[in-house]
């Protein structure tokens, strides 16, 4: 997996700052102590937003600040276009916060990566934390994470910040923390996430916050299992007392017949050897049991 994440002080643009979302969270990263060197919004250049200059080409933002990560907050119908200038302008790792992207226009997204070196966390992703660098890409609360060597890894925004926060209070910080997407289609899977954990010295292990619908804890069991993967893994699956065929807060969190129900990925898992957490509050107790 490519997955570059910026270095400390790194140069960051956030398209679609001028929003009302968009400029909070930027403000809320540059607090954080993320460098949000410039702001992209068509027909906004020259405005600053939160002491950021804004350009109207992500090219021009480039340009200006080399920076090679995005964080996108723009609405839905626009957001394959923003996504396509911002890798013709060279940004390699695009964070996409918008929500019910179209999906064929996230199958775009995936194409409009293979061969380029760029990486879309997203879509629908509160994006990606990485407390020892002071590097917030995203919208999650900042004091739910601490520096550590869990890599957390979770298909719920939500979920992931309570998480975070119950190993924080056990001492167990993070070394990254990211949310894939509550979208039904993800631009980077959990399978391709712990492969890049695999090779990160400072991760110690991995834990892994699915839900029900889909086949993405399934098919990351048999991953598992293929890979032979090395570091310890923790899941946790949500939505196990979900009705059949309701909708849930996510796209993509939805059970059809006996397709993607919590029980299938729960023995999935474990087949693989993971521990599976029937609780949140007894992830950082299974952590322990198992650290590399």
């Amino acid at each position: 997996m490519t997955f570059a994440v910026p270095e400390e002080g790194d140069a960051v643009v956030v398209q679609g700052i001028t929003g009302r979302y968009g400029s909070l969270h930027a403000g809320l990263m540059l607090r954080y102590g993320t460098n949000v060197a410039a702001g992209v919004t068509p027909g906004r250049g020259g405005q600053v937003v939160e002491g950021v200059p804004v350009c109207d080409t992500v090219k021009e933002a480039v340009e200006k600040t080399g920076a090679k990560a995005s964080v996108l907050f723009v609405p839905a119908p626009a957001l394959l276009s923003a996504a396509e200038e911002a890798v013709t302008a060279g940004i390699r790792l695009l964070v996409v916060i918008t929500e019910h992207v179209p999906i064929r226009d996230t199958l775009k997204m995936i194409r409009l990566c293979e061969g380029s070196g760029a990486r879309v966390i997203g879509p629908n992703t509160p994006g990606v934390i990485v407390p020892s660098r002071r590097l917030k890409l995203g919208i999650m609360p900042a004091p739910s994470f601490r520096e550590g060597g869990v890599a957390l890894f979770s298909r719920s925004g939500t979920l992931m910040y309570e998480v975070a926060d119950t190993l924080s209070r056990s001492a167990l910080g993070q070394h990254v923390a990211m949310g894939v997407g509550g979208d039904p289609v993800n631009c980077t899977t959990l399978t391709e996430c712990i492969d890049w954990a695999a090779a990160v010295d400072e991760v110690r292990s991995v834990v892994v916050v699915g839900e029900i619908g889909g086949d993405a804890e399934e098919r990351l069991a048999e991953h598992i299992l293929e890979s032979r993967f090395p570091k310890p893994l923790v899941a946790y699956i949500a939505g196990r007392s979900a009705p059949r065929e309701k909708h849930m807060g996510h796209a993509g969190a939805i059970i059809y017949g006996d397709y993607g129900t919590a029980e299938s990925k729960v023995a999935a898992l474990r087949g693989a050897g993971a521990q599976v957490a029937m609780t949140t509050s007894e992830i950082p107790e299974l952590v322990r049991s198992v650290r590399y």
